[in-house]
């Protein structure tokens, strides 16, 4: 028969192992689910039971854990007014290290009794653990939620793409050819062409100020705005005061989100076009050896109310062409150095090139060297011209 000492250190020892039992099954308990309610739950519930508590209850600061159910069990009803202080009696506590090492959260239970070492060591190891499996749990909610945001991003970007042109307006004696791409999965940028009943084409190519989703949005409003006016056959420069007051009213926010475009109608059967700037860089004509650049006459469409702005009419020969584009293509940088609007304009020959978009996007890639696109690219080319070939598309 062992001694009295003996035996009561044999108990303690036993006491210890099942101490430490416990809080290896409690942590196998902890980890094994991936939903942050089970956790949660679940780490109250074992606190409680394994520590005869009347309950248990987390107190968090992180407002990913206000939401949750984070009481277990029966406490007082001051246990909204526990404070890790450690004042009020019948409370005991760990703290859940997050991240960064901050203090997640304080696992908190509520007993009579005081904790013996042993249970105050079990405490603060269940409470490393819960917040080991709240990390992890976290995560797979953000890995959730972050594979719905982009299967909605996909979904925005599908829909954007379907409200480019399907198909560009075939026009005897004239070559019309569009591109487009988005640095992220949607874009600010916008082109469009409108077949009027008269035979006259008037297109746009339009850029809202930013990136991204917000900049979508506008560009689809913006959309919509320019079809309803376009499709009325009014002046250009009437369109031009119509869309920069209907972006102006439809408040601050979309004044933020102002809209730099280039209007453009071109009459077939005189061999005219009609050219709009609205804040936006230069288009280009080039006529043979003359090389024009087509400024703006007014702001941004939905920066200023009650703006005007004024029209240029060129006649069109054959062999003319006519580039808009917006700044993605001309800031497009290799180190320190910007591509520019004299590189672009040099890429024009004196004559109508097949593909011309595909050498423009081409000679970019090279420039950059590969480097990720940072802006959205879109330009629209025009010409006048036999070879009928210069048919457009969208990426």
């Amino acid at each position: 028969m062992l001694p009295a000492g003996r035996r009561d250190e044999t108990i303690d020892l036993q006491q210890k192992l099942a101490r430490v039992q416990s809080l290896l099954e409690a942590a196998r308990r902890v980890h094994s689910t991936i939903k942050l309610d089970d956790v949660l739950s679940g780490v109250l519930e074992i606190a409680a039971k394994e520590l005869e508590a009347d309950g248990a209850f987390f107190v968090s600061a992180a407002t990913q854990l206000d939401a949750r159910a984070r009481v277990y069990g029966e406490v007082p009803d001051d246990w909204t007014r526990w404070t890790e202080r450690g004042d009020m009696p019948g409370y005991a506590s760990a703290r859940l290290p997050g991240e960064r090492g901050d203090t997640l959260a304080h696992l908190v239970i509520y007993r009579a009794r005081d904790l013996s070492l042993e249970e105050a060591d079990f405490l603060e190891g269940l409470a490393l653990q819960s917040a080991l499996a709240i990390g992890n749990a976290q995560h797979h909610e953000r890995m959730i939620e972050w594979e719905r945001l982009q299967l909605d991003l996909d979904a925005a970007r599908a829909i954007q793409r379907s409200l480019l042109p399907h198909s560009v307006p075939d026009i005897e004696g004239y070559a019309l050819a569009f591109r487009s791409t988005t640095c992220y999965e949607v874009g600010g940028d916008y082109v469009d062409a409108v077949l009027l009943p008269d035979g006259r084409l008037t297109v746009v190519l339009a850029d809202v100020a930013g990136k991204g989703l917000a900049s979508a949005l506008i560009s689809t409003t913006f959309r919509s705005s320019f079809r309803a006016i376009a499709g009325a056959g009014l002046p250009l420069d009437e369109v031009a005061v119509r869309l920069n007051q209907l972006h102006w009213q439809e408040g601050i926010e979309a004044r933020r989100r102002y809209v730099t475009a280039i209007l453009l109608c071109l009459d077939p059967e005189r061999h005219r076009v009609e050219i709009v700037n609205a804040g936006h860089n230069p288009a280009f004509l080039v006529a043979g050896d003359e090389r024009i650049k087509i400024g703006a006459s007014g702001p941004p469409l939905g920066m200023l109310p009650a703006r005007t702005y004024e029209s240029e009419i060129f006649d069109v020969e054959e062999g003319h062409q006519i580039l808009l584009y917006t700044d993605g293509l001309t800031e497009v940088f290799r180190d320190d150095e910007e591509f520019g609007e004299d590189r672009l304009l040099e890429l024009l020959g004196a004559s109508p090139m097949p593909g011309f978009l595909d050498h423009v996007w081409q000679t970019l890639a090279r420039f950059a060297g590969g480097a990720r696109q940072t802006d959205d690219m879109t330009a629209l080319y025009l010409c006048r011209a036999v070879n009928r070939e210069l048919k457009g598309d969208a990426e």
